[in-house]
């Protein structure tokens, strides 16, 4: 069986990732026509066309899209053994994903136990919603997450962090009227606490309604303290600045939320690996199987 070479899936990548032909031979160095002969050369490796034109843009077969997910996972993984075997055993880089929830609770002591135990490495710290933060992780641009969303696919190795509660949040001035439908400060997109927050409302019979969207924490966290409204948030996000509302207040109970540490299944880079299995003996934390 024919080898996909690593030099045409670096271009296929970087040409998905920039959207363009053009612009991923400025970012490689390389003109474009040479980033064209590429594209055909993998094609005929592959015996399927990668791309498909739609207008003047070019899209992705689904072909393409398999191979995608393939590139970046043999990428990283390529890139990290160069790394690893250049520098030195557990040495370089890991990059470590973290939702803005618990970036100043749990991924704190995370980072000072990874420190500990393995000094020379260079640690990347991205911050971002956790179902971004998986499909990161599984594409190979993070080794390691914080996630409170389950894998009921059985693609991450994972162990429990915390159970976290969920509460209801608004300004500490606010003045909270059951009779009126509760004004909701929410995230747009995927967003965990807007469905268990909706979910709990309607199943309650209390009305509602939307307020306020933001597209992260700071803006939701803003409006919040603007008096704006109410949201559904883990109890990490309480300050002096905030209150919980609760039965009293005719507000129905939120569900608790598990944070995970999760790395890719059967991973074989070492760096990853060590490092997981170290976290899992020092911080003491139980193996898990994910909930579908």
């Amino acid at each position: 069986m024919p080898t996909l070479d690593l030099e045409l899936l670096r271009s296929f990548a970087a040409v998905v990732s920039h959207h363009s032909f053009a612009a991923a031979a400025v970012h490689l160095g390389r003109t474009q026509s040479a980033i064209t002969q590429q594209m055909q050369r993998l094609q005929e490796q592959i015996g399927h066309p990668l791309f498909v034109k739609q207008g003047r843009q070019k899209r992705l077969t689904e072909r393409g899209e398999r191979l995608l997910n393939y590139a970046r996972h043999m990428l990283a993984l390529n890139d990290e053994a160069l790394r690893n075997l250049r520098q030195g055993r557990f040495e370089g880089n890991l990059r470590i994903g973290a939702p803005h929830d618990v970036a100043e609770t749990l991924l704190p002591s995370l980072l000072a136990e990874v420190a500990r135990t393995a000094p020379l490495l260079q640690l990347d710290i991205h911050i971002g919603r956790s179902p971004y933060l998986m499909t990161s992780l599984e594409s190979g641009e993070v080794d390691m997450i914080i996630s409170n969303r389950a894998d009921p696919q059985s693609q991450f190795e994972g162990v429990v962090l915390r159970n976290s509660p969920t509460v209801w949040l608004c300004a500490a001035s606010y003045v909270h009227d059951p009779a009126k439908p509760v004004p909701l400060i929410m995230a747009d997109g995927p967003s965990i606490f807007r469905r268990i927050g909706h979910e709990a409302l309607d199943a309650a019979g209390v009305a509602w309604t939307p307020r306020y969207m933001s597209s992260g924490l700071v803006g939701i966290k803003a409006a919040l303290r603007a008096g704006l409204g109410v949201t559904a948030r883990g109890v990490e996000q309480l300050d002096a600045g905030l209150r919980v509302l609760d039965a009293s207040d005719g507000m129905p109970r939120l569900p608790d939320l598990t944070y995970y540490l999760y790395v890719r299944s059967r991973v074989v880079n070492p760096v990853t690996r060590q490092v997981f299995e170290t976290l899992k003996q020092h911080l003491r934390l139980p193996r898990t199987d994910m909930p579908a």
